[in-house]
């Protein structure tokens, strides 16, 4: 198996990406997707299986907070995954991603709320 010529051009001027990189970038998305659906999946459980809490409305703003968390890294996920393919193709240097510090304020916020409701209760 040969690897692809990293300086070969494609049709349109692009460079030819090594598949291991595309690949890698693939995972990368992947991984992005299942933590959405991890979030996806916390906030139906938090709505259908959690007992509402004696302060009205922290169980529905928990989980929806966590379903529109999981919305916003999907479709940060894909928008990243484009620009680093883009990137590859480009040589151009890979784009930094914004998921990382929103999944984290997201996780910050969706955890205060469940300990605010919890000390509440």
């Amino acid at each position: 198996m040969t690897l692809p010529d990293p300086d070969a051009e494609s049709a349109e001027g692009e460079e030819a990406v090594d598949y291991r990189f595309t690949l890698a970038n693939e995972r990368t998305f992947l991984a992005w997707m299942r933590t959405s659906l991890g979030l996806l999946a916390g906030g139906v459980a938090v709505h259908t299986l959690v007992q509402p809490f004696r302060m009205a409305g922290f169980r529905r703003a928990i989980a929806l907070s966590c379903v529109m968390l999981a919305m916003v890294v999907a479709v940060g996920a894909y928008t990243h995954w484009r620009k680093v393919g883009v990137a590859m193709r480009r040589g151009s240097p890979l784009p930094d991603t914004v998921l990382v510090p929103i999944l984290s304020a997201g996780i910050a916020a969706v955890s205060l709320l469940a300990c605010v409701a919890v000390l509440l209760r």
